[in-house]
């Protein structure tokens, strides 16, 4: 794994990520930002146009670690851009989307384009626009879009004349990430010096043993236990299990806003479990005993373009305990209950959820650790029931099954 910073639509992340993993994949996978679309994987279409740097790239042949220290824009990125904006409204005026799956590297591509060459009265737009591909439209509709935008010559930032025209810069020769201000964006850019980035460490990853209950279904609600012991003093572990926040950077697909004055929180998670993607937002409460180093979460939310609604309930407590070394350490105790409605409770069979709540359970121990013994520290980002995941679990069940053919599974 190679960590890597970078600034995604103004942000700052910081992530591990293997060297072949390609940038749309990054971005869809671990950022979540699916409106960056995939077609050939090869550089052909178009479908996965994002901006790099200030130029624009194919990012499903674009490594990841080559955009070590870059500044990338997605179709996420132009919600507020003026630019963007009267591009959209041409589209659609223009009827220049049907199905809309090649839309987002078209509208990035033709902002690039609208920006380099609004000014030349010779303008072939067909021709510059020809390394986006359309299965629908048949190209009319948008290229009268873009030659109407074009014809209103825009009066946009022109691109620096001395820049790099190469890939995006990769490990150690990238200037530090800064996020430019409103103002910075607006006046053209000098070239900087190149001087070597400095990203934020991260812990090495342990692997934490988890053991999962049995999972029980009664009444529609799904419950479970997970216990794990970590290696570390239970009162470092308290101080930071008993913040709901900081549980919530650990937890795989969770963010968690500030609890409000009345101990009520609210927040999001993304779920991706099959063909279903959902992204719960919800609020709850929480009840914490310090005295006894016990715990309560419960929340309920629901996500409104999968039509899913949900309703759970985390209780752990946390014991003193002793590792294989002889050193303090501590045992966390989980109930787990929760309960799904709508497409996603097809997903609730408890032989999938006792694999699935395993791995994702071994994901927040080994965060956890990880933020114990490197508190500043940056944890890479990962989906609840994302890929890897979901392949763990496949892969772990196929296992299995040769095991138990040969006769020597349990």
């Amino acid at each position: 794994m190679t960590t890597i910073t970078l600034a995604v639509n103004g942000r700052t992340v910081t992530a591990e990520v293997t060297p072949r993993t390609h940038l749309a994949d990054f971005l869809r996978e671990q950022l979540l930002l699916t409106g960056t679309h995939i077609g050939c994987e090869h550089g052909v279409c178009g479908a996965c146009t994002v901006e790099i740097d200030g130029e624009i790239a194919r990012s499903c042949i674009t490594f990841a670690v080559a955009c070590d220290g870059a500044r990338v824009r997605t179709i996420e990125g132009f919600d507020d851009d003026p630019l963007m904006a009267r591009l959209r409204d041409a589209f659609s005026t223009s009827h220049a989307l049907q199905c809309g799956y090649c839309t987002p590297g078209q509208l990035v591509a033709a902002r690039d384009l609208i920006r380099r060459k609004s000014i030349e009265p010779d303008l072939d737009i067909r021709t510059e626009m020809s390394g986006n591909l359309c299965r629908c439209t048949g190209y009319a509709g948008i290229v009268e879009a873009i030659e109407t935008v074009a014809a209103e010559a825009p009066a946009v930032p022109a691109l620096p004349t001395e820049r790099w025209a190469g890939p995006a810069p990769g490990p150690g020769t990238s200037a530090p990430i800064s996020v430019p201000t409103a103002a910075a964006t607006a006046a053209p850019r000098n070239p900087s010096p190149v001087v070597a980035a400095k990203h934020t460490p991260s812990a090495p990853v342990r692997r934490i043993k988890v053991e999962v209950g049995p999972v029980t279904v009664e009444d529609g609600e799904t419950r479970f236990t997970q216990s794990f012991v970590l290696e570390h003093p239970r009162d470092a572990v308290w101080d930071l299990m008993r913040d709901p926040a900081r549980v919530a950077a650990c937890m795989p697909g969770l963010a968690l806003d500030p609890p409000g004055a009345d101990g009520r929180l609210a927040g999001r998670m993304e779920v991706k479990l099959g063909p279903i993607s959902a992204g719960f937002s919800g609020d709850g409460t929480m009840a914490r005993d310090d005295g006894a180093h016990r715990m309560v979460i419960e929340g309920r939310g629901s996500d409104r373009k999968s039509g899913s609604r949900a309703s759970g309930r985390v209780e752990y407590t946390l014991s003193e305990a002793t590792a294989a070394t002889g050193a303090p350490a501590t045992g966390v105790d989980c109930v787990i209950a929760f309960t799904l409605q709508g497409p996603l409770a097809q997903f609730g069979r408890s032989d999938l959820v006792r694999d699935l709540v395993g791995r994702i359970g071994a994901a927040f121990a080994s965060n956890v650790d990880a933020r114990l013994r490197a508190p500043d520290a940056a944890l890479a980002p990962a989906e609840l029931g994302g890929v890897s995941l979901m392949l763990g679990v496949l892969f772990g069940r196929i296992r299995q099954m040769v095991l138990r053919l040969f006769g020597r599974g349990s």
